[in-house]
């Protein structure tokens, strides 16, 4: 399945498909994964396998054109774009409204894809029992990063989430993606596409992946913890986020990396 870029409407992924649906006036395509409905999707589809690769198909076609897409993480949703392609950095900074002096963390598929992009100071093992996970890892950046984005500073953040899509996603791209919250900044963090609907208009795609998490407890808006492990042996704590108390016994119990106050 193609969409063309061209285009702007409102569609659905059903078991037979995608298929214009009657919501034309959100002038954006939304794209539901298989299992959304109920929030299920994220350890990948349980049936539908067919709609499941349409839908990564046509959102890695528009990555590769420029375009910025919105779609669920194992936090929070997000907005991301090819980490690679100056312009769609770009994009992404009008979309959020964001000051471009604040980073944007990149998104891989695979541990092996993060001694690519940066340098790495723990040991092997400490990425595989934190990722995938709700879990930003900083580390200083290798020169196979794209040196635009965020050029004012020698460090980046990296995620690999708990979330099939996303992970297949990057996978696919070969390459890494840009990630931030799909939200205007200083807004509130979102948990389904409604929340964000202000943003559709600036977006090439929304995936629907139904809710993540539940929309009245506020924890569930936390978003990734961040922790900085650019310093060997050591680590700062940069956001606690949804899974500090876990990041912690890792670091400190496990491994020993004392904290920097």
């Amino acid at each position: 399945m193609r969409l063309g870029t061209g285009l702007r409407f409102v569609v659905s992924a059903g078991v037979s498909g995608c298929q214009p649906s009657a919501r034309r006036d959100m002038a954006c395509r939304v794209l539901s994964l298989p299992g959304s409905g109920g929030g299920g999707c994220r350890n990948g589809p349980s049936k539908d396998l067919k709609s499941w690769k349409e839908i990564l198909n046509t959102s890695v076609g528009i990555l590769q054109q420029g375009g910025v897409i919105a779609l669920p993480t194992d936090t929070i949703y997000g907005i991301t774009c090819l980490a690679q392609n100056s312009q769609s950095i770009d994009n992404i900074y009008n979309v959020k409204g964001r000051n471009g002096t604040k980073p944007l963390a990149i998104c891989v598929g695979n541990i092996a894809d993060i001694y690519r992009y940066c340098q790495v100071n723990v040991p092997d093992q400490l990425l595989h029992d934190l990722l995938p996970g709700p879990v930003t890892l900083v580390m200083e950046r290798s020169d196979g990063l794209n040196k635009e984005l965020n050029p004012f500073t020698s460090l980046v953040g990296v995620r690999i989430p708990d979330h099939a899509f996303i992970r297949q996603l990057a996978q696919l791209c070969a390459e890494p993606l840009a990630l931030t919250s799909a939200n205007i900044s200083t807004q509130s963090s979102t948990l389904t596409i409604e929340e964000f609907k202000d943003l559709w208009p600036t977006l090439s795609l929304v995936v629907d992946g139904g809710p993540i998490g539940d929309v009245a407890n506020p924890e569930c808006r936390l978003g990734s913890t961040v922790v900085d492990l650019s310093v060997p042996g050591k680590f700062t704590v940069l956001r606690p986020g949804c899974a500090l108390a876990s990041t912690l016994e890792i670091l400190k119990n496990t491994y020993g990396l004392l904290p920097i106050s």
